[in-house]
């Protein structure tokens, strides 16, 4: 049809299929399919922009919570991912900027599906309305698998994602040391990964 005139590659066609199957029939599992697909990929790049693990994981979250928010609006004038990498560069570079760090490039050029070359435009909008939707969002996201959390990981998960606490807030919080904090919320978001993936594996 006109949508494979324009030159999608399989797994673009694939994920427009996922999109409809998740913003048409509200499927979860299509959610997770797409997450399946691109959160390593959305991961490292966010990790090359900030060389902070636990930050990365934190903006990644915030990029599919984003993306899936918005799924409704998403166009096929273009691949998925192409419109995913510009949501995480974009809610990244809102992050660095936030943070005051300093990165090697905020200009960042991506190859999409077809193998193009894709760059990123960095908006030079030094305000920032979008720092309460995108905490939102990262909610929206969450929610969706959180509730499959043991109840140690679930808390962990409220505090940080929900209450917007820092981990040194969490420690004190929980009356746990900070390292135990940091390796309990590293591995609550492995889990939320594996039931997003579908891989329920012993929790």
């Amino acid at each position: 049809m006109e949508i494979n005139e324009r030159g999608f590659s399989k797994k673009a066609l694939e994920d427009f299929d996922l999109i409809d199957r998740a913003v048409i029939d509200k499927d979860q599992q299509a959610y997770a399919s797409l997450m399946k697909r691109y959160k390593k990929a959305v991961y490292f790049m966010i990790l090359k922009m900030i060389r902070d693990a636990d930050d990365a994981d934190d903006l990644t979250m915030e990029a599919f919570a984003k993306a899936f928010k918005n799924l409704h609006r998403f166009k096929k004038d273009y691949t998925f991912s192409t419109w995913l990498f510009r949501i995480a560069t974009n809610n990244t570079i809102d992050f660095i900027r936030k943070k005051k760090l300093k990165t090697m490039s905020l200009n960042t050029t991506l190859s999409d599906d077809g193998g193009n070359a894709v760059t990123i435009d960095v908006e030079d909008d030094d305000n920032n309305p979008q720092d309460e939707f995108i905490k939102s969002q990262r909610k929206e996201m969450v929610r969706i698998f959180v509730d499959k959390l043991p109840d140690k990981y679930r808390r962990l998960v409220e505090l940080r994602y929900f209450q917007e606490l820092s981990y040194e807030e969490i420690a004190q919080e929980l009356e746990k040391p900070l390292g135990t904090v940091k390796a309990q919320l590293h591995r609550s978001r492995e889990l939320l990964s594996e039931i997003a993936e579908g891989k329920k594996k012993h929790i």
